[in-house]
């Protein structure tokens, strides 16, 4: 949509850049900033907390969603909209598959769409695809810096608590208030296990289904802040360290990108 400035996050077209970081959390935004030259603050409303700063000659914005996909595709769309074409999502998010631990992170080849967001937009049947160049800019981030990752598929979810499970002895019971479930979902995250899903969150579905849509790159990479469903576990994590880990993987992978659009003149 031309307009002088968008309709929510009142970003308008000289404050647009092609790059964008994206996370759920505000907090989040100057500390992936932090790692750009000349990082600063452009915009603050509602959840959207937007940070403008460069990258190798490129301009580049860091902006959070806040949590879901709602409010993902309103800032996506506006990105979009004055002249974003890749999108990169920093997150967290709860491990599936039983060899991640906490503090790994996994890269997002493909979206598993169980939200809403992304189903208002196409069919369930539409494929939600991380581009390949962001794939592979990250795996090999991740490898250089000798992080411990996994790639593969993330399922997105809109229901924090609906989707979730606890651990409780062999069984599992649904973490919404009163243990409330619909029959016929109780095996959700089990049966997203024997599908080889490695991780659970809330954003990479509509990320994924805008850029496969719109013909742009989309990915992201997450950490794992905690393992689903919800247990006790031996590890304990230092959750910054493993941020500041998954923040590392996804400025340095960005840069690859840049650095080759540059070479080819994208």
């Amino acid at each position: 949509m031309n307009l002088p400035r968008q309709i929510i996050t009142g970003i308008d077209e000289k404050e647009g850049a092609r790059y964008a970081l994206i996370c759920g959390d505000p907090e989040r935004v100057p500390k992936i900033a932090s790692r750009l030259s000349g990082g600063r603050q452009i915009r603050q409303i509602r959840e959207f907390n937007i940070f403008s700063g460069m990258i190798n000659r490129a301009r580049v914005n860091v902006a959070s969603t806040g949590i879901g996909g709602p409010s993902t595709a309103i800032l996506m769309e506006e990105m979009a909209n004055t002249g974003t074409d890749t999108f990169i999502r920093v997150g967290t998010s709860g491990g599936l598959d039983e060899r991640l631990r906490k503090g790994d992170l996994v890269i997002t080849t493909a979206a598993f769409r169980k939200d809403g967001t992304s189903r208002s937009y196409v069919p369930d049947n539409f494929p939600a695809a991380a581009h390949h160049n962001v794939v592979s800019a990250l795996e090999e981030s991740a490898a250089r810096l000798g992080y411990s990752y996994q790639s593969g598929v993330t399922m997105s979810v809109d229901g924090f608590y609906s989707e979730n499970r606890i651990l409780e002895g062999r069984r599992t019971k649904s973490m919404s208030h009163s243990g409330f479930i619909l029959s016929g979902m109780e095996d959700n995250l089990s049966d997203a296990k024997k599908l080889g899903v490695r991780n659970i969150e809330m954003e990479m579905g509509t990320v994924l289904t805008l850029t496969t849509l719109w013909g742009m790159r989309g990915g992201g990479v997450c950490l794992v802040s905690d393992v689903a469903p919800w247990r006790e576990t031996e590890e304990i994590i230092d959750a910054e360290t493993g941020m500041e880990r998954c923040i590392e993987v996804a400025v340095e992978a960005l840069r690859k990108i840049i650095e080759s659009d540059i070479r080819t003149h994208r």
